[in-house]
């Protein structure tokens, strides 16, 4: 299978290629601001999402069987552009190709009022200019893609020291930087090569609409700082905390996603950060 991964160079998209050579395909990745990593087995393009003849004459270049979608922006100028724009670009070239899609959505496109975890079916109701991005995406791949699936997740990490959730845990209880880490704010983080494994079987899958990759634990973005600064040698004792709720800036609070579908589609499992951790943590 021809496989083409937008935004190859971020975290998933390394973890995607990690995994490549297990699934047999033959991977097309694309690299944006990021030098390409050296992998023998996956060719690389540049590409930017936001121009639609380059999205287009990569399409017809590789002819690809299914697309990993991944590349996007949180903020700033290129949230947009890159965010919404870019999938729609990507989608429509799909489409026209007959390629499957498998589009990378998030866990932040809920207001977060609500209490236990949300559903594949509650609506969307972002209330940040991020969540409102990946809401308009992931509408648009729905509506316009008929073999597309939208992968709603949560905070990804791995367990390598240099990463990021786990380099600003440290820097917090370390005073290397200032803030806090929200005691109130729920969220279901999922560990980075579990996922690719997850969006490696939903390549080949019939499953089509949304669905939830997540870790099967809701824990607070304090909880999870802390198991991550106490897996690296930090003391989480002194990562500082503060309330979601005690803040000016709009942000959604209870983030948690139901993942009984997952468990019911996917053969592949995406353990709670919680057990993972802890597990590591014995481990050290």
């Amino acid at each position: 299978m021809k496989v083409l991964l937008t935004g190859g160079t971020g975290l998933l998209g390394r973890a995607l290629l990690d995994h490549a050579p297990d699934r047999r395909w033959t991977l097309h990745a694309t690299h944006l601001s990021q030098p390409p990593a050296s992998t023998p087995h996956a060719q690389w393009h540049r590409l930017d999402v936001r121009d639609p003849s380059a999205v287009d004459a990569l399409f017809a270049a590789v002819r690809p069987d299914a697309v990993i979608h991944t590349a996007y922006r949180m903020g700033g100028d290129a949230l947009v552009p890159v965010t919404l724009d870019g999938t729609r670009h990507v989608t429509l070239a799909a489409k026209r190709a007959g390629a499957r899609l498998v589009h990378l959505s998030t866990d932040v496109l809920f207001d977060g009022l609500r209490v236990g975890p949300y559903t594949e079916d509650d609506p969307r109701s972002p209330i940040t200019d991020y969540g409102r991005a990946k809401a308009d995406a992931e509408a648009f791949v729905l509506a316009e893609h008929p073999d597309a699936v939208a992968v709603r997740t949560s905070l990804l990490y791995s367990l390598a020291p240099d990463d990021r959730q786990a380099r600003l845990a440290l820097d917090l209880a370390r005073g290397v930087a200032r803030g806090a880490l929200f005691t109130d704010e729920l969220r279901c983080p999922a560990r980075v090569d579990e996922v690719a494994v997850a969006l490696g079987e939903l390549v080949a899958h019939t499953y089509r609409g949304v669905l939830h990759v997540a870790g099967d634990e809701t824990l607070s973005r304090h909880t999870f700082g802390a198991l991550l600064v106490a897996l690296h040698g930090g003391d989480p004792a002194a990562l500082p905390g503060a309330r979601s709720a005690d803040q000016t800036t709009l942000r959604p609070r209870n983030c948690a996603l139901a993942v009984d579908r997952m468990k019911a589609v996917l053969a592949a499992r995406v353990r709670g950060a919680e057990t993972v951790l802890r597990e590591a943590i014995r481990r050290t």
